[in-house]
């Protein structure tokens, strides 16, 4: 029988990507995102095997009920992948465009992390799939509230992770801490570097969910900037950032 994935954020980059490759490896997949027309093409491109829905993270009770929905429609739930997020919003004040993103990167993560755990522990498995970000590592004075939403997710699903194994549930949490990969969202922003390319990216994504590993850093090699990060004094990451 087939997996089940649902992908939060699958209208481009590394959702959309990932709907690819995961039903090319034999997963019934369901995308959720704001933009129904890039789901309607990914649907008429990858045929019966997807599944798709229109949500936006930041309204609670709608996502809720869309993804309950999207779990009947395609008969259960094995993974989740986490993937909504924003680096910026259009707004008339930077006040609102930070909330925005803490809106959508942190609440709405939260909402859909929680949903999602109770329906596993009710099933009595199944595994959650962060996307975090090595911007998690430190703060950026050009993009502090993705920043702190990036470490917030990180933090949260390590806590998780932690709780899982004291209640012996068997639920897998996975932080995929996500260098700097092709997407909209990296489309012309400067001092870039390593960028990957998303193909190579997501088959080390699918590749650490299927190996169910807690952390994962894609690509690998951004594990060394991790360690160096953590070297580096905060005086001066605080000159450099």
């Amino acid at each position: 029988m087939s997996k089940k994935m649902i992908i939060i954020g699958a209208t481009s980059g590394i959702g959309e990507e990932l709907a690819r490759q995961a039903i090319q490896n034999g997963y019934l997949v369901g995308g959720t995102g704001r933009r129904v027309h890039r789901l309607k093409e990914l649907k008429n491109e990858l045929g019966d095997a997807f599944y798709y829905s229109k949500m936006d993270v930041s309204q609670f009770d709608d996502a809720k009920i869309t993804l309950h929905s999207l779990i009947d429609e395609m008969g259960g739930m094995d993974i989740i992948v986490l993937n909504a997020g924003i680096s910026n919003y259009p707004s008339s004040s930077i006040t609102a465009m930070e909330q925005k993103v803490i809106d959508v990167n942190v609440s709405g993560f939260v909402q859909l992390f929680g949903n999602a755990f109770q329906y596993f522990r009710k099933q009595g498995h199944g595994q959650i799939v962060g996307v975090s970000s090595i911007a998690g590592l430190f703060g950026s004075s050009r993009a502090a509230p993705y920043s702190a939403s990036k470490a917030f997710i990180s933090t949260y699903m390590q806590a998780y992770r932690q709780r899982c194994n004291k209640i012996k549930e068997d639920i897998t949490v996975t932080d995929i801490v996500a260098g700097f990969i092709k997407s909209e969202m990296t489309e012309g922003k400067k001092g870039m570097f390593w960028v990957s390319e998303t193909e190579k990216a997501v088959k080390q994504i699918l590749t650490s969910i299927e190996k169910k590993k807690p952390v994962a850093y894609v690509t690998r090699r951004w594990r060394l900037i991790a360690w160096l990060i953590h070297l580096i004094p905060d005086r001066l990451i605080d000159r450099l950032w």
